[in-house]
């Protein structure tokens, strides 16, 4: 390909659409231990079915049709197979040592699936994201009930952790990286930063879209994040896009969506699963189902980018492709310049807010002990 065409620039002409899910067309090949080690991994110690990332090495073939059945749907974005293409995730398999390998390899196989729908059709661009999961550890909360100030991974680790599969992604031409299926932001800002760093080394730039996810109707995040502060918590960053995926079915979904799409000033995406899991860990929503609820998301220009999580299918994209193709993209609000702040719940601070307090509980007027504390220059105790 001569030029790269540009993301923001289409998603300002249309509604993209991003592929479906990577779990549900892999279990249709019923693939055995055997399958998963192939000839590579064919006498490797640990038991490797389940780790559907090391198929982009051994089964390079099922993964590359995969790829090509969502372009033929009607995909504009696929992403890699690395949703836990990580050393944290691979420890369970034992493959921290090809965590490079099997991202470079994924990206590679989605590259030549992208460029070949492209030479094909020159006048609709098609993208490859590179896809990093969440990692089955969280930073903000303990896995201890009797320990709550444990923590079973910290933040540099997980910045070294995502910026390991960021470089190999990158390397194997990738166009955006999306961070996705996010329940805890401490483990996102990590993964971010781990990104930038990256970058700056490689001297590059890349879109970054985040996907984060909502655990029931709360509407909170598993580490406890309201919508809207989860979205000021990334602000700092100059995303392409932020949105949601998993978890729930677009119906549920809907309430969320209307409150990003209204308060996120950048492109929003989302790609809900097909339904809720029924008694048996499987998704029953039809493509018809499902693209009716899609159907008003676009009507309503909820969202600039729209696909499928999991249970979804190339017959799901396809019926979310030919709405796609029939909607007027989400204009992008204009931020209003406000102090925004957050934790588990948003602050914004605005003319006319009630008063204040900042450091109420670090106040050398309340307590003797930080008064003393701070004569003494001793800021790192604890009052």
């Amino acid at each position: 390909m001569n030029q790269k065409p540009d993301i923001k620039v289409e998603l300002s002409k249309r509604v993209l659409v991003l592929d479906g899910a990577m779990g549900t067309m892999i279990q249709r090949h019923n693939l055995t231990e055997a399958d998963y080690r192939g000839a590579r991994f064919r006498d490797f110690t640990c038991a490797l079915k389940g780790n559907n990332d090391i198929l982009s090495i051994t089964q390079p073939a099922i993964i590359g049709g995969i790829h090509r059945q969502y372009l033929e749907a009607g995909a504009d974005i696929i992403e890699t197979n690395t949703f836990n293409a990580n050393r944290i995730s691979m420890a369970d398999y034992c493959m921290q040592p090809f965590v490079a390998e099997m991202n470079l390899a994924s990206a590679k196989l989605a590259r030549a699936a992208a460029d070949e729908f492209m030479i094909a059709d020159p006048s609709r661009p098609r993208f490859v994201a590179g896809a990093l999961g969440p990692t089955n550890k969280t930073a903000s909360m303990s896995p201890d009930v009797n320990n709550p100030a444990y923590r079973s991974v910290d933040f540099d680790e997980l910045k070294d952790t995502y910026a390991e599969q960021a470089r190999a992604l990158i390397e194997g031409g990738v166009d955006i990286l999306l961070l996705e299926t996010v329940f805890d932001t401490l483990n996102a800002k990590a993964a971010l930063f781990g990104i930038e760093m990256v970058l700056a080394q490689m001297n590059r730039t890349i879109p970054i879209m985040v996907s984060g996810t909502i655990t029931d109707k709360s509407g909170r995040t598993l580490s406890g994040q309201t919508l809207e502060a989860f979205l000021y918590s990334l602000s700092h960053i100059d995303l392409l896009s932020i949105g949601l995926n998993c978890s729930l079915g677009a119906a549920q979904m809907r309430p969320y969506l209307e409150e990003l799409s209204h308060k996120a000033s950048r492109f929003v995406s989302v790609y809900p699963n097909a339904g809720l899991p029924n008694q048996f860990g499987e998704y029953d929503e039809t493509p018809h189902e499902m693209g009716h609820h899609i159907k008003d998301f676009l009507q309503n220009q909820f969202a600039n980018i729209v696909g499928g999580c999991c249970g979804t299918t190339p017959d799901h994209i396809r019926t979310i492709a030919r709405m796609a193709q029939k909607a007027t993209p989400r204009p992008v609000p204009v931020e209003e310049k406000k102090l925004r702040l957050s934790g588990l719940e948003p602050l914004t601070v605005f003319p006319g807010s009630n008063l204040i307090y900042i450091g109420e509980r670090t106040n050398v007027a309340g307590s003797k002990k930080f008064a003393r504390l701070i004569r003494e220059g001793k800021y790192e105790k604890s009052p």
